[in-house]
């Protein structure tokens, strides 16, 4: 193979790569196959549970209460944090213990907030539809999992 061939074919493979990139910097990355939407956790629960229009009427408040608390707990959780943080540029070492308790006692009310939750939500159901909130409880932890960025 002469010079000049071999080097013909390494710009057709660089061109190649070159155009390869910039569509895929234009298109954008390929969408997450499974990704669940804003409404995606509610359409499903009510879907599974088979809620009429009164129950989906209180399950509307009881979401709105509890995504009020869960704000207001990771209000907190910031601000403990940012307080942990500046004991880095103060040197104040005395307090991190202290803020780093709060910090998991706060996760853990988050976690108490999410489970009275369903509780709410099974309060909500007829007896005919508690086998259906028993099957669901089996799908909760993927439902509710945290999103997960896929790096290439």
């Amino acid at each position: 193979m002469t010079k000049i061939k071999f080097l013909t074919i390494c710009v057709i493979v660089l061109l190649i790569l070159n155009l390869g990139t910039i569509t895929f910097l234009f298109t954008g990355r390929p969408s997450r196959p499974f990704k669940i939407e804003q409404e995606g956790p509610k359409k499903i629960i009510i879907e599974k549970l088979g809620f009429n229009k009164n129950q989906i009427a209180q399950y509307q408040i009881l979401i709105q209460k509890h995504q009020e608390l869960i704000k207001e707990i990771q209000k907190n959780i910031k601000e403990r944090k940012n307080e942990l943080y500046e004991t880095l540029s103060n040197s104040d070492t005395s307090k991190v213990a202290i803020l780093v308790l709060k910090i998991s006692d706060l996760q853990l009310e988050i976690e108490k907030t999410h489970y009275h939750h369903f509780q709410d939500i099974k309060a909500l159901c007829k007896p005919s539809q508690l086998p259906k909130f028993k099957n669901l409880t089996n799908d909760l932890a993927k439902l509710f999992r945290p999103k997960q960025e896929v790096h290439p």
